[in-house]
């Protein structure tokens, strides 16, 4: 039997830093609040003219690097983004150019929004486990600066741009022992952009067609959801909580995650953090948060990760890797 493996690991990070001070000078918030509510210190801003394949392309090539491969060497890249540089093609075909990937290799978005990483890597681990490709790029990249109504507190100060990455290959071992999909659209008012191409987009002014958030509400739901998220992938892989080396979990809000690593009875010694420095990064969050936990050294071969996210939709998802 085929599994993947995670043979990479990459991310990325626009170098324009808006720290809690910044935000302070142009929304009525302060520091000590958003750190108490968010967990939040920074986050990061594409420059003017760098897209969200820019950032997934520089996630890419640090992962591919990591994994001792050339771009030509890869069958499939997925790109999890609800920010594309176009609404078409996807930002997957315009990263598979800039790359230099073997023309004909197969390249798509999943639009998935927070969780558009965790439906990546499920899907490419499918097609490996089919047989269908040995080797596949799963990238979740945001601009997400560009969707934010910088007059709204709720949101402004929450969202950042970023990218991560990660190389499957196929292997002889479990890597991935298993994944859970998950979406229930009747929340979609809860978290949402109120246009899209076939819905208001033509009477788009100023901040209307920006993101919206009840953010109360979707904190319940997302702390729900995901503590069964957890429970099923451990259940369904014959694991327990206390096989888990690490929790790498969506960094959205560190109350999110507080609560679902006590619902897997783990200490914040073995979550993953990194919401801080970045925000909430969408899609990009999870793979980012792994890369720097393998290039720090806190994640060693061999060990036991619990990867999951939530987002609008609302979408949620969990995996459960051997690295």
């Amino acid at each position: 039997m085929s599994y993947s493996r995670i043979s990479g690991t990459g991310s990325y990070l626009p170098e324009k830093v808006l720290t809690n001070q910044y935000m302070e000078q142009i929304v009525d918030t302060s520091d000590a609040w958003i750190r108490e509510r968010t967990g939040i210190e920074e986050r990061r801003m594409a420059a003017e003219g760098e897209t969200t394949s820019d950032l997934a392309v520089n996630a890419a090539l640090k992962a591919l690097e990591a994994a001792g491969l050339q771009a030509s060497d890869i069958d499939m890249v997925v790109v999890g983004t609800t920010t594309p540089d176009k609404v078409f093609p996807s930002t997957a075909c315009i990263v598979q150019d800039k790359l230099g990937m073997r023309p004909g290799t197969i390249a798509f978005d999943l639009a998935a929004v927070c969780s558009g990483f965790m439906y990546g890597l499920s899907v490419a681990d499918k097609f490996i486990r089919s047989g269908s490709v040995r080797r596949a790029l799963v990238i979740g990249a945001e601009t997400l600066t560009r969707l934010i109504n910088w007059k709204d507190r709720g949101t402004c100060i929450i969202f950042g741009d970023g990218a991560g990455a990660v190389v499957l290959e196929s292997s002889d071992e479990p890597g991935v022992y298993a994944t859970h999909l998950h979406a229930d659209g009747g929340h979609v008012e809860l978290l949402h952009t109120p246009w899209g191409p076939s819905q208001g987009y033509e009477n788009l002014i100023d901040d209307a067609g920006k993101a919206v958030m009840r953010g109360n509400e979707v904190f319940k739901v997302a702390v729900r959801r995901l503590g069964q998220a957890v429970e099923e992938v451990l259940e369904s892989s014959g694991f327990t909580q206390s096989d888990v080396d690490w929790l790498i979990p969506h960094q959205a809000n560190i109350r999110i995650i507080q609560a679902t690593a006590k619902k897997l009875e783990l200490p914040m010694d073995q979550v993953v953090v990194t919401v801080q420095k970045h925000g909430n990064t969408s899609a990009a969050s999870v793979p980012l948060a792994l890369d720097e936990a393998v290039r720090d050294g806190r994640v060693q071969r061999g060990q036991l990760l619990l990867l999951e996210a939530f987002g609008g939709g609302f979408t949620w998802g969990s995996a459960l890797i051997r690295y």
